[in-house]
């Protein structure tokens, strides 16, 4: 069964919420999906997965650096050509899953467009784009694998 890792690093919460939104869609199309804290992601479950998605909120206009610092590591999971899927919540300038999406990208990752960026706290409607990135990502990995 495919395998998608979803990594987040929140500060209130809500970029949390997001992720287990995106674990939510991804399941509902028979993958094996997760969310992990920053802090307890582990290079070993990324080698093991067949997509990842990383999400952080943005700070002073960027994502926070420990999330900057981690995708430079992503060279030891084997990520290139991976699929891969940014997302993030914001307050008021939301530029982190741009700038995840473009470090991903120089890996040589699959990024899945566009970005998924929330104001503030996950209202209904975008708990279900959530999922849908979730489906997607979902799909996406599914026609990899066969390929």
């Amino acid at each position: 069964m495919p395998k998608i890792v979803i990594v987040y690093l929140s500060t209130s919460g809500n970029t949390k919420t997001m992720a287990d939104a995106i674990v939510e869609g991804a399941k509902s199309r028979n993958v094996d999906a997760v969310a992990v804290n920053f802090h307890e992601a582990k290079i070993e479950d990324l080698k093991a997965a067949d997509a990842i998605a990383l999400g952080s909120s943005t700070f002073y206009y960027k994502m926070l650096p420990p999330m900057e610092k981690f995708i430079e590591s992503l060279d030891k999971a084997n990520a290139k050509d991976k699929v891969g899927a940014a997302f993030g919540s914001y307050g008021w300038s939301g530029e982190a899953p741009g700038m995840i999406a473009d470090k991903m990208r120089s890996i040589g990752m699959k990024v899945i467009d566009p970005v998924l960026r929330v104001q503030y706290a996950p209202a209904e409607k975008d708990i279900e784009e959530c999922k849908r990135l979730g489906k997607d990502l979902a799909e996406k990995v599914k026609k990899t694998i066969k390929k």
